[in-house]
C-alpha cells in the first residue's frame, strides 16, 4: 500500500483517483434506482451509444466529449421514451438501441481512420490519457448529478417503488424518469474514459445488486452502494497500479468479488 501513496504523486494517478471516486459514486447512486426499476443494463445500452459517438468524434476530427454528451443522453431519453409510448420494457429498447448503436460505430470506424488509439482508449478505459481538462469537467458534472440526486431523493424513492402511488400523490412520474435518464447518460459519459465503454455499466449494475443484499431499505441501500463502489474502486486501482493490470477490467474484479461475498450474507430483503 505504502506504493500506492506513492504513486499518488503522479498526476495520472490523483487524477484518476479523484475522478474514478467521483463517478463511481454517481453511478452507485443511480445504480439503486436503476436496479429496482429493472434498467440496469442502462449502462451497457449508453456505454455502446457512447462508443459510437467517439467513433463519430474521432472520424470527424471533433472533440469526443462535445459529441459524445448530447448524443448518450438523447440515446437516454430514446430509451426512455419506447419504453413508455410503445410499451415496450425497458430492456427490449436498451437491447435495440445498443446492438445498433455497436454496429453503427464498427461501420464508422471502418470506413474512416479504423480502430486508433483514440477509440481503443475510450472502449478500455485508460488513466494515462486523463488531463486537467478531464477531471475539472468530471467534478463539475458529477457536482450537478449529486446535487440533483440528493434534491431529488424522496421523489426517487417515491416513483422506484410505487409508481401508482406517486402519480395519485401528484409526482410527475415520467418528467422524474427523464431525469434519471439524463444524470445516467451524464455518469456513462464521465466514466468512459477510466472504465471504458465497454465496463462502465459494471459501475451501476454490481454495487447496487451487492447493495440490495446487504441493506434493508432504500436509503440503507443506496449509503451501502456509494460505500461498496468507492472502496471497490480504490481497491481497484491500487491492483491495476501495484501489478499493471487494465484499471476498468481491475475494477469490475473486484466489485465481482465483493457481490460474490455479499452471497454469504443472509439476505436484508
Amino acid at each position: 500500500m505504502g506504493a500506492f501513496f506513492e504513486a499518488l504523486q503522479f498526476p495520472f494517478m490523483y487524477r484518476a483517483l479523484i475522478v474514478g471516486v467521483l463517478v463511481s459514486l454517481c453511478a452507485a447512486l443511480l445504480g439503486v434506482v436503476l436496479v429496482l426499476k429493472h434498467y440496469s443494463l442502462i449502462g451497457h445500452g449508453l456505454g455502446e451509444v457512447g462508443f459510437a459517438s467517439l467513433a463519430l468524434a474521432v472520424a470527424l476530427d471533433l472533440p469526443p466529449m462535445t459529441v459524445a454528451i448530447p448524443l448518450v443522453v438523447i440515446a437516454s431519453f430514446l430509451i426512455m421514451y419506447v419504453s413508455q409510448r410503445a410499451g415496450s420494457s425497458g430492456e427490449i429498447a436498451i437491447a435495440i438501441l445498443s446492438t445498433a448503436a455497436l454496429s453503427a460505430g464498427v461501420l464508422i470506424t471502418s470506413v474512416s481512420k479504423g480502430f486508433n488509439i483514440d477509440v481503443s482508449g475510450y472502449m478500455f478505459g485508460s488513466i494515462l490519457a486523463m488531463t486537467k481538462t478531464d477531471v475539472y469537467l468530471s467534478a463539475g458534472l458529477s457536482a450537478l448529478v449529486l446535487l440533483l440526486y440528493g434534491l431529488l431523493f424522496n421523489r426517487l424513492f417515491a416513483i422506484t417503488y410505487d409508481e401508482v402511488n406517486a402519480r395519485a400523490t401528484g409526482i410527475n412520474v415520467t418528467m422524474y424518469q427523464f431525469v434519471i435518464s439524463f444524470l445516467t447518460a451524464i455518469t456513462v459519459v464521465l466514466g468512459m474514459r477510466m472504465m471504458g465503454t465497454m465496463l462502465i455499466s459494471s459501475l451501476i449494475i454490481f454495487p447496487a445488486i451487492t447493495a440490495k443484499r446487504l441493506a434493508g431499505s432504500f436509503k440503507a441501500m443506496t449509503i451501502t452502494a456509494a460505500v461498496v463502489s468507492v472502496i471497490c474502486f480504490a481497491i481497484g486501482l491500487c491492483i491495476s497500479f501495484l501489478w499493471s493490470l487494465p484499471t476498468g477490467a481491475s475494477v469490475v474484479g473486484v466489485n465481482l468479488v465483493a457481490l460474490l461475498l455479499s452471497r454469504l450474507v443472509p439476505a436484508k430483503n
